[in-house]
C-alpha cells in the first residue's frame, strides 16, 4: 500500500542521528519563515512599491547563477553563515517597533539571502549522504516531506495568530525563541559537517601520500 512509504521515511530518519538533527533544523527554520511570511507579505503590499518587490523577487531568482560561484565552498561555512543570518533575523525583530518600513526591507533581504543559501546548502549536503546509512532518493524524499510539513504548519500557525488578532510583537517573541532553538541545533550540524569535512580532507591527503610513496618505489 502507498501509505507504507511514509513509514519507510520515518524509518530512514531513525537510522541516522545526523539526518534527524538536519530534519529538525530544516523544519524549525522553514516553519519560522512561513509563519511570519504572510504578515511580511501584508506589510509589503502596504509599504513597498511594486518595483522594490520585483527587485527582491529577481534577486531571489539568481540562485541558479550564484550556485556555481560556491561550487568548492565548505558546507560548514554555509551553515556558519546561516547561523549568523538567523541571529541577524532575530535582532531585526527589534526594528519593528521603531520603523515598520525598515523592518519590512530587512526581513525581505533576509528571506532573499536565506533562499539562495538554502539552495546552495541543499546541493552540498547531498555529498555527505554517501557516508550515512540513508539512500539519496530516501534523503531527498525526507527533505521534501519535512519542508512540506513545515510550510503547512507555518501557514496554519499564521492563520491562527491572525484569527486571534495576536499582536505582531508577541508573534516575533515566539519566533525568536524558536529561532534560538534552531540556532543551537544548527551549530551542532556545523560541528558535524566541519568534523566530516576535516576527516575527509585527512583521508584524501593520506591517499595522496600513499600514491606518492608507491610512485617513488
Amino acid at each position: 500500500m502507498p501509505h507504507r512509504h511514509y513509514a519507510s521515511i520515518f524509518a530512514e530518519i531513525k537510522k541516522s542521528r545526523f539526518v534527524r538533527i538536519q530534519s529538525l533544523v530544516l523544519f524549525i527554520i522553514t516553519y519560522i519563515d512561513w509563519t511570519i511570511l504572510p504578515f511580511i507579505t501584508k506589510l509589503e503590499g502596504t509599504y513597498l512599491p511594486v518595483c522594490m518587490i520585483s527587485i527582491f523577487m529577481l534577486i531571489g531568482a539568481l540562485d541558479g547563477f550564484i550556485q556555481p560561484l560556491f561550487k568548492n565552498i565548505r558546507i560548514y561555512h554555509i551553515y556558519m553563515f546561516s547561523i549568523l543570518l538567523d541571529i541577524v533575523q532575530i535582532f531585526s525583530y527589534m526594528v519593528f517597533s521603531a520603523s515598520v518600513l525598515v523592518f519590512t526591507y530587512i526581513m525581505l533581504s533576509i528571506f532573499t539571502v536565506q533562499g539562495i543559501t538554502f539552495e546552495i546548502a541543499r546541493v552540498h549536503t547531498v555529498d555527505f549522504m554517501q557516508d550515512e546509512d540513508v539512500e539519496l532518493k530516501e534523503y531527498l524524499m525526507i527533505r521534501s516531506f519535512i519542508i512540506s510539513a513545515a510550510i503547512i504548519s507555518g501557514g496554519i500557525s499564521s492563520i491562527v495568530f491572525d484569527y486571534f488578532k495576536t499582536d505582531l510583537n508577541v508573534l516575533l517573541i515566539y519566533l525568536s525563541v524558536l529561532g534560538i532553538v534552531g540556532i543551537v541545533f544548527q551549530y551542532k550540524l556545523y560541528k558535524k559537517f566541519k568534523l566530516k569535512s576535516l576527516n575527509s580532507q585527512v583521508e584524501i591527503e593520506k591517499d595522496r601520500k600513499e600514491i606518492y610513496e608507491k610512485m617513488r618505489c
